[in-house]
């Protein structure tokens, strides 16, 4: 299946689904009309049943330099934009199948917000990540709700106060993305982290991201409830039968 929208693009191998965004001559910015594409394209992915990874990558030059800045100085983004944008990325954040992204080049205000909503980051040495809102003192969205998520909030407070960018091995040290590929080789690399991913991406891994959504909102009464309702699920799902017959068997398990 492939999906052309005007300014992204969606392809799905099997249970794989692949976001290019693809707005190359703004550095892939955001404006009214690409992020109602990001909310379509989320709304579609989230309703999928059968897909079990998605992979989200910037045509061009870099992944995503957020909220489009020509568009912002003209007065021509008010705050309507952000539902939108806000619903795209919590459905990413929360939908069923592991989110994968490739960051290089820049990765800045919303571009940083959007790669925060996935699961893993992966990101080239010299890529360039912030959340650089206050230069135009505004608030850098919910950023400012995931970044200290990710990076403590001490941290957090100095790149959002300073404007302060990181680059990729930077980022990598402090726990801001996950994997560093290289610039050359950055989408082979990309592939074989998807490849090492696929493997491991049961039900139980799945179940392990929801229940890692809430580690830090609910009291340890409350998790221990929701641990126990999706440990519950895992253990009388499919994949689970099969991970004890392919330990029996001495193979490699196939999951669902």
């Amino acid at each position: 299946m492939h999906v052309e929208f005007d300014h992204l693009s969606v392809e799905k191998e099997g249970r794989i689904a692949r976001i290019t965004l693809d707005r190359t001559e703004r550095l892939n910015a955001f404006h009214y009309d690409a992020v109602r594409d990001l909310d379509a394209v989320s709304q579609l992915l989230a309703s999928d049943q059968n897909l079990r990874l998605v992979t989200i990558e910037g045509a061009g030059r870099a992944f995503c330099t957020g909220i489009d800045l020509k568009d912002l100085s003209a007065d021509e983004i008010d705050m309507s934009y952000h539902p939108p944008w806000e619903r795209a990325l919590r459905r990413f954040e929360t939908m069923e199948p592991l989110v994968l992204c490739l960051i290089h080049g820049y990765a800045l205000g919303g571009g940083l917000q959007l790669a925060l909503s996935c699961d893993i980051r992966a990101c080239t040495p010299d890529a360039n990540l912030g959340l650089p809102a206050i230069n135009e003192s505004i608030i850098p969205g919910l950023g400012t709700f995931r970044l200290p998520r990710y990076i403590g909030l001490g941290r957090a407070k100095r790149m959002v106060i300073l404007g302060e960018n990181v680059d990729g091995e930077e980022a990598e040290r402090i726990g801001l993305v996950d994997h560093l590929v290289s610039e050359d080789g950055m989408h082979e690399e990309f592939e074989e982290l998807v490849d090492r991913y696929t493997r491991v991406n049961s039900q139980g891994a799945r179940l392990s991201k929801q229940a890692m959504l809430t580690c830090f909102d609910q009291d340890f009464d409350a998790f221990l409830e929701r641990y126990l309702d999706l440990q519950t699920e895992a253990m009388t799902g499919e994949d689970f039968e099969e991970a004890t017959s392919a330990y029996a068997e001495d193979r490699e398990p196939e999951w669902s």
